[in-house]
């Protein structure tokens, strides 16, 4: 059985729902420890409700990305990881942790890239006025959602429809897609498909 961590930096929706999508046997993977930058993030609440370890910590308290990077490989290889799903992290990966995880990271990012790339991306794509917009599951290289894209599903955007029914919508598509994303690349892992 593959063995996944999680990175998140928030309220950690993304992480419950591919837990979720294990406990119900719809993915055959075990999310062994969850990596959060945020001390005090509601997702490491979550992590300690499904037994789940969390590696936690402040970034500022390192003298660099390569410092916190190197402890971050430490701990995934002690749990002995084979995928890196980021869920909500809120950092840039670095040479450290993508040479450790070549084409072993993903990302999910609330918009169809190559629009809207970086933080706020609903309200990037709401301010814009789009009429269809959605999420999309890339690969991780070292740019700010630049990486290969493997998976996009759109929605339309409403007439009237507010940010906060936009975020909303998103979310739900999100949860929706990721796990399923996540279930077909680990299969393609197993056999041998992904170099």
């Amino acid at each position: 059985m593959m063995k996944i961590a999680i990175f998140a930096s928030g309220n950690g929706s993304n992480f419950q729902a591919i837990v979720d999508y294990i406990k119900a046997g719809n993915l055959n993977c075990s999310v062994e420890l969850l990596v959060c930058d945020k001390l005090n993030a509601y997702v490491i609440e979550r992590a300690g409700n499904e037994d789940i370890p969390a590696f936690s910590f402040d970034p500022k308290a390192y003298s660099s990305k390569e410092a916190f990077e190197t402890e971050i490989t430490q701990q995934l290889n002690h749990y002995e990881i084979d995928f890196i799903v980021l869920a909500g992290y809120m950092r840039l990966i670095g040479p450290t942790l993508l040479s450790a995880y070549p084409n072993r990271i993903i990302n999910i990012h609330p918009s169809l890239l190559p629009s809207f790339p970086g933080k706020d991306a609903v309200g990037q794509a709401y301010r814009a006025g789009v009429k269809v917009t959605g999420v999309t599951v890339h690969f991780v290289d070292e740019g700010m959602d630049t990486g290969p894209i493997i998976a996009q599903k759109a929605i339309e955007v409403s007439p009237g429809e507010s940010l906060e029914d936009i975020e909303a919508n998103i979310h739900r598509l999100e949860h929706e897609l990721y796990p399923n994303v996540i279930a077909n690349l680990l299969e393609k892992e197993l056999r041998g498909e992904i170099k």
